[in-house]
């Protein structure tokens, strides 16, 4: 996954679209356009770091309904709704589904800056979480089954002797799984080691 933050511009009118793409690489943004939204989903198959310039009303996928495949997709990157005349009912739906602004066209050019610089701190803080979720899964990944299985009775909040007694094992045992878990996990402690667990979606709702 790259780094490199873009502003992706989908509005099936040329010429609009054209002349936001230049007022953004103006203002320093990595800009990249689409016509549709059909063209935008085809090139954007996975998560990306950045946010989403999309027209509420176009011939084939409307703006709600790129939203909808990219929830789907589980692709979520910060998406600021352009609107034109009468739009307003389809911006309001596009909030609702997530959308982190909306814009009525024409917009001045410190609007749609200061929007887009919102929306990339967003995807930037986003990027970073899951990226650091990644890492921590991966060395998730290298726990044996059995280093797993107290790793999952700890963070439930079971003492060693209550793991020992489940897993059929000695607390002895118990002790050098946990101290090896909490080595591969580089986990300080046992309350940092449950929030390692929470963050690589290895605890939901408190439960294993």
């Amino acid at each position: 996954m790259s780094d490199t933050q873009t502003v992706f511009i989908v509005d099936d009118d040329d010429p609009a679209r054209e002349s936001l793409a230049v007022l953004l690489e103006t203002a320093g943004f990595e800009v990249a356009q689409f016509s549709s939204g059909t063209a935008f989903l085809d090139k954007v198959k996975s998560a990306q770091n950045g946010c989403l310039l999309l027209d509420v009303r176009m011939p084939g996928l409307s703006g709600p309904e790129v939203q909808s495949r990219l929830a789907e997709r589980n692709i979520n990157m910060p998406v600021i709704i352009m609107t034109g005349h009468g739009d307003l009912a389809m911006a309001v739906r596009a909030m609702k589904a997530g959308a982190v602004d909306f814009l009525e066209k024409p917009f001045k050019a410190e609007a749609i800056t200061t929007a887009v610089r919102a929306a990339l701190n967003k995807s930037a803080l986003t990027w970073a979480t899951d990226n650091q979720a990644g890492e921590i899964r991966q060395r998730l990944d290298r726990l044996t089954t059995r280093e797993r299985q107290v790793l999952d009775e700890l963070v439930i909040g079971n003492l060693n002797k209550v793991i020992a007694y489940n897993l059929d094992i000695s607390p002895r045992t118990v002790e050098i799984h946990r101290a090896r878990a909490m080595e591969k996990m580089q986990a300080r402690n046992l309350a940092h080691l449950v929030r390692l667990a929470v963050t690589a979606g290895a605890v939901t709702d408190g439960t294993p």
